[in-house]
Formats: structure tokens, C-alpha cells, sequence
């Protein structure tokens, strides 16, 4: 019950909400740009028809031996260098960027050449702090867009989605991040760190404070 209970609370992550939205229990591939963090173990735990594979600037990601065995393959590059022959065309059912392109002063051109990465029918989803997020306060963890000394450009959700729309996707949806599920749980969350004595960072008011956009799309042509 309680592994249940963990994958339900997982799948109201914005980037996993879509992903189970498009996929669910079926098998697909997934092409994860910045794949850091446990990322390759935490989503195929939560889709086990996933087949992952990985992009980080290098390899030293924080990966475990879960990880490992999780990967289909892993891609160490910069993408800024836009080099990406390793990476087969038309080949992906979807592509994930979440917090990515803020930290890419050329991310338009970086979506462009990885949108033929997609196959047809595929699913891309982009997410990022939006112009609202250099109007919060500063916050351990990242709360205003400038916490983060590696951001580097301020995209929007328009500018995105228009991008995707003349590289032949149709936007799904779009706009500020806003998971009520999160935004609901924030109290109890709170409560609970105090409690364990745990500090209450940034990405937590994320959703309650309108830090980040999205825009995910489907490949129609």
C-alpha cells in the first residue's frame, strides 16, 4: 500500500503526470534531457514499460547501481555544442526537458535539432521558470530565477510553443505550472519537515507561487 501510495504521489509531478498521460502501462521510449538525480531508477520504477535513456553534460550524474541497470544507454554531451548524431532520428515516443533550456543561452535551436529526435505521433514536454519567477523572493534551492547563477535565459511558454508549432507539433497544452495536488499537500509538507527537522526549500512554493511554465506537445507531421 505504501509503494502505491508513493507512485500516486510521484505521478503528480508535472513532467510524470504527462508522461502517465500519454503512456501509462504501455511501452514506450523516452529520450530524458538531464537525466541526473536518480532520474533513470525513479521513472522506470513508475513506468516499467519504459525504456530510458539519458543526457547529461557528463558523467558524473549521482547515479547508483538501480540506475545503472536502468539506462538503455547514456549520452554525456554539451548541448550547447549542438552535436547530436549520437542520438538516433525518429526514434523517440517522447522527449522530456524539464528545467533544461533556462540554463542554454541557444535552447530554441537545442529543441529544434532534438524535435527530429521524436518520432511521429511523439509527445515533447519542456518545462522552465517563466518571467514571473524574477519577481519572487529569493529562496534556498531556487525560488527566483536568479538564485540560480547557471540560468542564463528566460524563456516563455508562447515563445516555446510557437517554436514547436513551426516544427510541426501540435501544443497539447500549455501555460503556468500549477499542480493543485501540490499546491493542496503544501501545509501538510510543511508540518511534516518541521516535524523531521528538514528544511523547506525552494521547489516546494514552485507550484503555489507560479515559478515555472510548460508546454507539451504532440509531433503531427
Amino acid at each position: 500500500m505504501a509503494s502505491i501510495f508513493r507512485k500516486f504521489i510521484s505521478t503528480r509531478t508535472p513532467k510524470f503526470f504527462f508522461l502517465k498521460k500519454a503512456f501509462n502501462n504501455k511501452r514506450f521510449t523516452l529520450l530524458d534531457i538531464g537525466s541526473g538525480n536518480h532520474s533513470p531508477s525513479k521513472t522506470t520504477n513508475l513506468f516499467p514499460g519504459c525504456e530510458y535513456y539519458g543526457v547529461d553534460l557528463n558523467e558524473d550524474y549521482n547515479y547508483n547501481e538501480k540506475d545503472i541497470k536502468a539506462l538503455k544507454a547514456f549520452y554525456a554531451m554539451d548541448l550547447t555544442k549542438l552535436e547530436f548524431g549520437a542520438i538516433n532520428d525518429n526514434f523517440y515516443d517522447f522527449v522530456m526537458m524539464s528545467h533544461i533550456i533556462e540554463h542554454l543561452y541557444n535552447g530554441d535551436k537545442v529543441i529544434e535539432l532534438l524535435s527530429k529526435k521524436i518520432k511521429k505521433d511523439g509527445y515533447i514536454y519542456i518545462e522552465f521558470p517563466g518571467q514571473k519567477s524574477t519577481t519572487l523572493p529569493s529562496m534556498v534551492g531556487t525560488l527566483n530565477f536568479h538564485d540560480d547563477p547557471t540560468h542564463v535565459r528566460i524563456y516563455s511558454h508562447k515563445e516555446v510553443g510557437d517554436l514547436l508549432t513551426k516544427l510541426g507539433f501540435n501544443v497539447v497544452s500549455s501555460g503556468m505550472r500549477k499542480s493543485w495536488y501540490y499546491i493542496l499537500t503544501l501545509p501538510l509538507t510543511i508540518i511534516a519537515h518541521k516535524l523531521r527537522g528538514k528544511q523547506i526549500t525552494g521547489p516546494y512554493y514552485w507550484d503555489l507561487m507560479g515559478f515555472a511554465e510548460y508546454v507539451y506537445a504532440q509531433k503531427v507531421k
